[in-house]
C-alpha cells in the first residue's frame, strides 16, 4: 500500500485534474456514456485493490469496525460532516451531511463524475477491504440529495 500524508480530498483533487483531460478525450472518441462506463469500471477496480491494500497492511484480521475506524482518514480536513446513528460489530450507519468532495468536483466542472471518481468507490473500497463488508446507500449528496446514507452491514 501506498502511504502519503496527503489528505484523500488532496489526493482526489490531483487525480481529477489528471482524469479530467482523459475522460474528455474519452468522450470526444467514444461518446459520453462508453467513457463513464470506462472511468466508472476503472475506479471500481482500483478501490478493490486500494481496500485489499489497507487490509493486507493490518496486523489484526479485517472487521467492519476495523473498517470503520479508516473514516478519519477521509474526514480530514472538514471533508466530510458526519452523523453517526450506529455503529456495532455488525452495522455502522452514518449520514454525510455535507461532502466537500462534491464541492471540489462541481468547482473543477466535474459534477457529472463526480460519483463515478468517490462515490463509486465506497462500496467496493469496502468489498476490497473485506468481503463481508456490504454498503447499502441510496442516494448521495454529489447526485443531489441532502445528504448521502450509509449503510454498512457484515454479511457472514
Amino acid at each position: 500500500m501506498s502511504k502519503t500524508d496527503l489528505p484523500i480530498l488532496e489526493q482526489r483533487r490531483i487525480e481529477a485534474n489528471i482524469i479530467k483531460p482523459i475522460y474528455e478525450e474519452l468522450v470526444e472518441e467514444l461518446g459520453e456514456a462508453r467513457a463513464k462506463e470506462i472511468l466508472g469500471s476503472a475506479v471500481r477496480k482500483n478501490a478493490i485493490a486500494h481496500g485489499k491494500a489497507y487490509a493486507d497492511a493490518q496486523d489484526e484480521p479485517t472487521s467492519l469496525l476495523g473498517f470503520h475506524a479508516l473514516l478519519p482518514q477521509w474526514k480530514a480536513n472538514g471533508a466530510l460532516e458526519v452523523e453517526m446513528l450506529e455503529e456495532t460489530d455488525t452495522q455502522v450507519d452514518y449520514n454525510v451531511t455535507r461532502c466537500r468532495y462534491a464541492e471540489m468536483y462541481r468547482e473543477m466542472g466535474l459534477a457529472d463524475i463526480g460519483h463515478l471518481l468517490s462515490c463509486g468507490r465506497d462500496g467496493t473500497f469496502c468489498t476490497g477491504y473485506d468481503p463481508r463488508i456490504k454498503l447499502e446507500r441510496t442516494q448521495t449528496i454529489m447526485q443531489g440529495a441532502s445528504h448521502c446514507d450509509f449503510r454498512y452491514k457484515v454479511e457472514e
